[in-house]
């Protein structure tokens, strides 16, 4: 409840400095004791929150690496769905430089680790990589921001167009 009060609040007025925990509490409508049997203070939360987060972008990635050309597509979609979904809470913490380079290190991450599982030298330029994975990051920040309107299968579809298979 704490949580979702979190993104209702993000979703309301987007600055995370504007999060105190007599607001969360008020909007979980428990009080401010019970936040405190949860967590330590506001700080808490928050990280708490963010590891959540990536911890369940790690498990839609997963699928991602295992190259089966018949899902890719839909397991992009997937992945890209859950962005969509806290596109709010993303929105915010974006802003946020530990969390954008912790973002970009998972894509890149995800990138390089399907370069090897299909075999493809990077020798087509050292920061390739980064190229790749920072250009998808703008693209995610983009949808989540300013391109809403477009589905998720939308811009799955133009991230294929956009990277065929030499680069991903």
């Amino acid at each position: 409840m704490l949580k979702d009060a979190v993104f209702s609040l993000l979703a309301d007025h987007p600055e995370i400095s504007q999060l105190t925990v007599q607001k969360i509490a008020k909007r979980a409508e428990l009080n401010r004791a019970t936040f405190y049997l949860h967590y330590e203070d506001l700080n808490d939360l928050l990280r708490q929150i963010v590891h959540e987060i990536f911890d369940d972008l790690s498990m839609k990635v997963e699928p991602l690496l295992q190259l089966k050309s018949e899902s890719e597509q839909e397991q992009l979609v997937t992945f890209l769905s859950y962005f969509y979904e806290y596109r709010q809470v993303f929105a915010v913490l974006v802003e946020h430089p530990g969390f954008k380079k912790h973002l970009s290190n998972l894509l890149k991450s995800t990138i390089e680790k399907r370069r090897e599982a299909r075999n493809i030298n990077s020798a087509k330029g050292v920061a390739s990589v980064d190229i790749v994975s920072s250009s998808l990051l703008g693209v995610i920040m983009w949808w989540i921001k300013d391109g809403t309107e477009y589905s998720a299968e939308y811009i799955a579809d133009q991230i294929t167009l956009m990277y065929k298979r030499e680069y991903l």
